[in-house]
């Protein structure tokens, strides 16, 4: 079987579906609690569900697992509680991480384009292990994703056990269905087509970066269909290992996003420009963009969709619909 935490979020549902059209048995890690998450599952239900809490007693009981997605983190960009987060992000990651190598499981696990910090240039966005320790995350949440990476290139070069293969990946800029339980960490595509869909202008935050104009900040936004097929490719090449960036390798506008939002909500491309709040200063990415050259050493030769045909087939696939889940 295949185990995913975070099944029933946004990644990792889209995932479950996947796995679960290719007939495999699967276990979801999470809590569906009374919102809308089951939601991400509805047509595509697992095998089991087990909450957090439950995992290690179902590890302890020695079921036949083929690999770990490792999908499930508390991701708030704003998260505050540093106890929580390590525990969640760190200590558990490493638990399966251990877990995993002692019974020869193979673990993909996810990090994130928020450990790069304030970086600004696209040779500042090198994925893999070397020189790592270099990197300054602007938030609790990137900070933890280091910790783990940081701790992974640790047991590798102590010459410990490691899974049979293992694969960090560096999500960035994700967008598309069975995001809606995110609250304020929902995708800008979401938000926008909202603000728009109600003949409302988008709006956009002004720039806090000298010399850069407003609606300027960029970002590598990557359709969700996209992340998917990259993990399925790591699940079907398990020669391959590392710690790769998972972004499209262009970093387009938010400007450029909030046009392509009104084109595809059939909308006039009206956007205002509004302060950004207090909370995200001194800790917003103004551009991120993914060297994805070691993915593409590594053999993946999928093309990545482009943000103007991402957001088309999210509008009119899912959000324009009734039953927008995937």
């Amino acid at each position: 079987m295949i185990i995913v935490t975070g099944g029933a979020g946004f990644i990792g549902s889209c995932l479950h579906s996947a796995l679960r059209r290719r007939g495999l048995r699967t276990v979801v890690v999470d809590r569906l609690r009374d919102g809308v998450k089951w939601r991400n599952l509805a047509s595509h239900a697992p095998d089991r569900i087990i909450t957090p809490d439950e995992l290690e007693g179902f590890l302890a009981s020695e079921p036949d697992v083929e690999a770990v997605f490792h999908m499930g983190a508390i991701s708030a960009t704003t998260a505050r509680d540093g106890d929580l987060v390590w525990s969640s992000n760190v200590d558990l990651s490493q638990t399966l991480w251990r877990w995993c190598a002692a019974r020869g499981v193979r673990m993909i696990y996810a990090s994130s384009a928020a450990t790069y910090g304030a970086a600004d240039r696209p040779e500042m966005f090198r994925d893999g292990l070397e020189g790592i320790e270099g990197l300054r995350p602007l938030n609790l949440y990137g900070w933890s994703k280091q910790a783990f990476d940081l701790w992974v290139k640790r047991e590798i070069e102590a010459g410990a056990s490691v899974p049979p293969q293992w694969a960090g990946l560096k999500f960035f800029n994700v967008y598309g269905p069975n995001e809606y339980h995110k609250g304020s960490m929902i995708s800008v595509v979401k938000v926008k087509y909202d603000e728009v869909v109600q003949d409302r202008a988008a709006k956009l935050f002004r720039s806090d970066v000298p010399g850069l104009a407003d609606g300027q900040q960029q970002r590598d936004f990557i359709w969700v269909g996209d992340v998917v097929n990259v993990m399925l490719w790591l699940f079907d090449h398990p020669q391959v290992s590392g710690l790769f960036n998972c972004g499209t390798g262009v970093a387009r506008s938010y400007l450029d996003l909030a046009h392509a939002v009104c084109d595809a909500a059939k909308r006039a491309r009206d956007v205002e420009f509004v302060d950004m709040p207090e909370k995200l200063r001194g800790q917003y990415q103004s551009f991120t963009c993914a060297d994805m050259s070691r993915l593409r050493a590594a053999g993946y030769d999928a093309p990545f969709t482009s943000l103007e045909d991402g957001i088309g087939q999210y509008v009119r696939d899912y959000l324009s619909r009734s039953h927008p889940n995937l």
